[in-house]
């Protein structure tokens, strides 16, 4: 019995049981980004409480990695099956360049919100040597950010720590 609770009250095991970072929500609500969607009408973050969101930030030119992003928050979404639902997909763009039809066409369902560059930064943490456009960042439902994935993600790890939140979670 003393092993038990010495074990347990000193000797805390340091394992973790999930891949991406989890970060204190409380410390990372979503602030007034000033973002609008691609007409120019404001819209922001704030409308989609209630749901998980799959966060990317990039610029308009959206090259290979920005894609690759985009597409594998697509194909997480749908993996989640009848749970897919409850989460929506989210691209923040940093500037005012427009989009090719294209992208927009491949990626279709996922929110596209223009926002302010320099706002992001305060609010969206990053690894060493990294930007915020290297990461997969997860919102959730009440609207605090509370995890970041680490740059270049394996999609079946990703997978299994968003199946266990939607498991875990009755909010979304």
């Amino acid at each position: 019995m003393i092993a038990s609770y010495f074990t347990y009250y000193v000797l805390k095991p340091q394992s973790r049981n999930n891949y991406g970072t989890l970060l204190d929500p409380r410390q990372y609500p979503i602030p007034a980004l000033g973002s609008t969607a691609l007409d120019g009408q404001p819209a922001d973050l704030d409308g989609l409480k209630g749901k998980w969101l799959m966060v990317q930030v990039n610029g308009s030119d959206c090259q290979k990695a920005c894609q690759d992003k985009l597409f594998e928050m697509r194909q997480l979404r749908l993996m989640q099956g009848k749970e897919m639902d409850r989460i929506e997909r989210v691209w923040l763009i940093t500037d005012q360049q427009p989009l090719e039809t294209l992208v927009m066409r491949e990626y279709d369902g996922t929110k596209l919100l223009r926002v302010k560059p320099e706002l992001l930064k305060a609010w969206l943490p990053t690894e060493a040597d990294t930007t915020a456009a290297d990461h997969l960042y997860l919102i959730d439902p009440l609207g605090n950010l509370m995890m970041r994935f680490p740059k270049d993600a394996d999609p079946n790890k990703v997978k299994k720590d968003l199946s266990k939140l939607l498991r875990a979670s009755a909010i979304g």
